[in-house]
């Protein structure tokens, strides 16, 4: 762990000691109420601050996430094993959405790490620490953000009047995401709180992409063209349809009769969708994944035809070409 990391939590957390669980772990998986109802009051007890994460626009069901986690052995272990991408899969999140594993791990330390210790693992006393480190280090073992200087004077198009007769001071950041050149970045100043890229500026192809700034950070605009995966498709009809996992043929199931039954309720549906995922046993949940590994031998199936058909085709026009050249010869 970073030193920057331990401070963070021997600050937070010195003297503290776990409260005894407030249901069963079996309770808290099994009945939403129950676990949104112990998780508020947990954090009440431990003084923590508690509040519903929002991802694409959408509230993140964290019961999802808490069953999803400790199906598959808890945080270190799913750390460990590199799992938050399967863990991710069954939320359904938009193409949109970009570093989901990375904001999952996130979420999931700050709000249901030590409920996990509690109630699934049923440790008492002091409070513990992960075995795998967050925020997550450089390669090089450095600590990523910890004191970002922010400098107004060079940014001339848009000058803030109450900062401009200071040349810089300190703010404290954290990073929300990362990238080849940096990291997403937000920075508290005062009551405010700023979003931006914490980048690399000895990088010439980025500078000079963005010569006016020429601190480390710049205002951060979200890039629109992440759709194109859906470009190779819609360029050719011909190229099969990806497959879907057992979560999204529930979750699209369940949203057809939902819509029919609450039409103006449509923003809560991924919320019950996840609730009635997680109440299902486990035969009930294979019939869905099985429905998935169907898909996907599918999918495969038609993707080796698909390609097939495209070699065939480039064969022929090769040929074609070939034989075009003899005539002109």
């Amino acid at each position: 762990m970073s030193p920057g990391s331990k401070k963070k939590i021997k600050a937070g957390m010195e003297n503290k000691h776990y409260p005894a669980p407030l249901a069963s772990h079996e309770d808290v998986v099994n009945d939403p109420s129950v676990f949104w109802d112990t998780l508020r009051r947990f954090h009440f007890v431990m003084g923590t601050k508690f509040m519903i994460p929002v991802i694409g626009g959408k509230e993140l069901d964290l019961q999802v996430l808490y069953v999803e986690t400790t199906n598959r052995g808890g945080y270190d272990k799913v750390v460990a094993e590199k799992k938050w991408r399967e863990v991710g899969s069954v939320f359904c999140f938009s193409a949109t959405t970009t570093s989901a594993s990375f904001v999952l791990k996130k979420h999931y330390f700050s709000l249901l790490y030590h409920y996990e210790q509690v109630h699934f693992f049923k440790i008492q006393g002091p409070v513990s620490t992960p075995a795998v480190a967050f925020p997550l280090g450089s390669p090089s073992g450095k600590t990523e953000l910890a004191i970002v200087e922010y400098s107004p004077e060079p940014i001339r198009d848009c000058p803030d009047p109450s900062t401009e007769s200071s040349s810089s001071f300190s703010a404290s950041g954290t990073i929300e995401g990362k990238f080849d050149c940096g990291y997403l970045v937000s920075v508290q100043l005062g009551s405010e709180v700023l979003h931006g890229v914490l980048y690399h500026p000895d990088q010439q192809d980025l500078s000079n992409s963005i010569p006016q700034y020429d601190g480390a950070i710049v205002p951060y605009t979200p890039n629109r063209r992440r759709r194109r995966r859906r470009s190779r498709r819609s360029g050719d009809p011909s190229y099969p349809k990806p497959n879907r996992s057992g979560y999204n043929f529930f979750f699209a199931e369940k949203h057809y009769k939902l819509k029919s039954l609450f039409p103006n309720r449509e923003r809560e549906f991924t919320k019950m969708i996840g609730q009635s995922w997680s109440s299902l046993n486990a035969e009930e949940r294979m019939v869905y994944q099985n429905i998935g590994l169907k898909d996907k031998e599918r999918y495969k199936r038609e993707l080796k035809e698909y390609k097939e058909r495209l070699k065939l085709r480039q064969a022929m026009e090769v040929e074609l070409s070939i034989k075009a050249q003899d005539v002109q010869d």
